[in-house]
């Protein structure tokens, strides 16, 4: 007879398998149909997680449905090893992603973003001189700038109200301390004098659409501070997954020894018959 912890057990492993095959299907779309850059920062992660995902779940759906105890046994081994890398993985995201946070500028509804308060990490792997061509190509193409430069009639005192994301705020305007003269939201009067603070990204700073401040170290940032709420989301799903995970563990170890017990009682029979 199926105990009721083998039927669980076996549910569960089918709603574990199907949110594997979620994950593969997410890597996969946001390959073939290429998706943000963030999202591309998340394609391998998310098909080693889905494909061991699905195996594991694979040989619990077999162990708890077919008693095999060799094959359980695999399965409370994969698990745990799961679980231990995924408590790693979303310790270390909360980690590189525990620094950085926009400055509130005095008079304006949006944040500005400096790249040096961001881990090294981040810095090294997402926004260094050799992934920064490709991302930059990504902003302009993906034209993050163009919902500010429809407004060519609004006035300072309104785009000031904006509330600009990140990218916005860091890619498609001058730094505010640069003071700059405002035209619109993706054109600026450079002023004769040099600007009174020492910041690269008052040199970087373009009118031409396809340069803007695309090459600013405040664009960096904005990509950053992008970045890590996207990684702060994913850690909160891994957390609910790390949970769901323990209970199915748990669930697993009490069919293991169901199936030692029915296997010992079957023998303890069999010498009776």
């Amino acid at each position: 007879m199926v105990r009721a912890s083998n039927f669980v057990l076996g549910l569960l492993n089918i709603m574990s398998l199907l949110l594997g095959l979620a994950a593969i299907a997410s890597s996969v779309y946001f390959r073939v149909h290429g998706g943000t850059v963030c999202q591309k920062a998340l394609q391998n992660p998310l098909l080693i997680m889905g494909v061991f995902l699905f195996v594991v779940s694979l040989l619990g759906f077999v162990g708890s449905c077919c008693r095999v105890n060799i094959v359980l046994k695999l399965y409370l081994v994969a698990m745990f090893l799961l679980i231990v890398g995924l408590v790693g993985f979303t310790a270390f995201m909360f980690v590189v992603t525990n620094t950085g946070a926009g400055k509130a500028v005095s008079g304006f509804g949006f944040k500005e973003h400096r790249l040096g308060d961001y881990s090294n990490w981040l810095r090294n792997h997402f926004v260094n001189d050799k992934n920064w061509d490709e991302i930059r190509s990504c902003l302009i193409e993906a034209q993050v700038c163009r919902s500010l430069d429809h407004n060519v009639d609004e006035k300072l005192e309104d785009f000031v109200k904006k509330n600009l994301s990140p990218i916005q705020s860091g890619c498609c305007k001058p730094p505010i301390s640069c003071g700059f003269g405002y035209n619109n939201g993706t054109s600026w009067t450079v002023p004769e004098s040099v600007p009174a603070v020492e910041d690269s990204d008052c040199n970087a700073w373009s009118n031409n659409q396809q340069t803007l401040c695309y090459n600013c170290n405040s664009c960096k940032a904005g990509v950053l501070a992008n970045i890590k709420k996207q990684w702060r989301m994913l850690a909160i799903v891994n957390i609910v997954i790390i949970l769901i995970l323990i209970v199915i563990y748990s669930t697993g170890c009490c069919v293991r020894r169901n199936n030692r017990e029915d296997e010992m009682c079957g023998r303890y029979k069999a010498g009776y018959v």
